[in-house]
């Protein structure tokens, strides 16, 4: 089929659905970019924890956005913004992908012009949480902005938290910076986007089965070579089963209670995943996880563009 007219592709799924694998097969056959929106598979350290493509898949097709910063870096939805721009704007075929609903809602819906939130307000933020919880943040948004406060997730310690720091900093309550937010990069309009959704059981499987193939694929080794840098505070040191991994390594814990926990933690993150998807891509069509690696299904989403 002839590439020039086809609409960009959005995978999102939460973590362990299949996304990278349907997405490869995607590209295979309409001869595409595949691009990461995965907030933690852009760092360099992480290729086996964060369940980056192996160089085996880069060299298939070409990929773009994986594995280019440094743990150190700090990185934003706004750098990786900048850095897609080039590519949407040279016209080749798309398949952006990944489980981070930030990086696909601020492409396709725009992201407000934020300022940076300068480190001290970061800090005090950081201190007033561990003082009083997120009831100091809700509480705060309760009175400042009321707006956001109704329609927030308030079991969001880190929303809460940036809301509380947007204020903080500028004075100006974070509902009404939304409110400039520009045209987005990729109308929804014109993408075709989709969604991996499976039942919570057959994902839990999925997640232990991979964690396990991880730990036999030298995911230790990988953490073992992050403490040159590692730092809690850090994005980076967020993927999922690293900390536990990283306190196997100190002497905290024993491999087996890293590995249960690394389990725990990744089925508690799909959980919270599942929820973002259902409650903000109404629009997506839904596409059976279990089903991703079957070669029908690639079929039918490229009839769809």
């Amino acid at each position: 089929m002839s590439t020039a007219r086809c609409k960009p592709i959005l995978i999102a799924g939460p973590t362990a659905s299949g996304k990278s694998a349907l997405a490869l097969a995607l590209a295979e056959r309409i001869g595409a970019t595949v691009v990461n929106a995965d907030a933690l598979q852009v760092y360099d350290a992480w290729r086996i924890l964060t369940a980056r493509p192996s160089p085996d898949e880069e060299g298939r097709t070409p990929h773009a956005l994986y594995g280019h910063v440094p743990p150190e870096t700090a990185y934003s939805v706004g750098a990786w913004l900048r850095e897609l721009k080039p590519l949407v704007d040279a016209g080749t075929p798309l398949i952006i992908v990944g489980g981070t609903g930030l990086y696909l809602s601020a492409l396709t819906r725009g992201l407000a012009p934020v300022p940076h939130t300068p480190p001290e307000i970061r800090a005090e933020g950081d201190r007033l949480r561990e003082d009083r919880g997120l009831d100091a943040f809700r509480d705060y948004l309760r009175r400042h902005d009321p707006a956001l406060h109704a329609r927030l997730d308030l079991n969001n310690g880190m929303r809460l938290q940036r809301a509380w720091e947007v204020h903080r900093a500028t004075g100006t309550p974070l509902s009404e910076w939304q409110k400039k937010t520009p045209e987005p990069m990729i109308s929804k309009r014109n993408a075709v986007k989709l969604k991996l959704e499976s039942d919570a059981g057959w994902l839990a499987d999925r997640i232990e089965a991979r964690f396990e193939a991880m730990i036999g694929g030298g995911a230790l080794n990988e953490v073992a070579a992050a403490q040159d840098w590692w730092d809690e505070g850090l994005p980076a040191s967020r993927a999922l089963g690293a900390p536990e991994l990283m306190a196997h390594l100190h002497g905290k814990l024993t491999l087996q209670e890293a590995v249960d926990r690394g389990v725990v933690a990744t089925r508690q993150y799909a959980k919270r995943q599942r929820t973002w998807f259902r409650s903000n891509m109404h629009d997506w069509t839904p596409v059976e996880a279990r089903s991703a690696a079957d070669p029908d299904t690639a079929d039918c989403i490229i009839s769809m563009l």
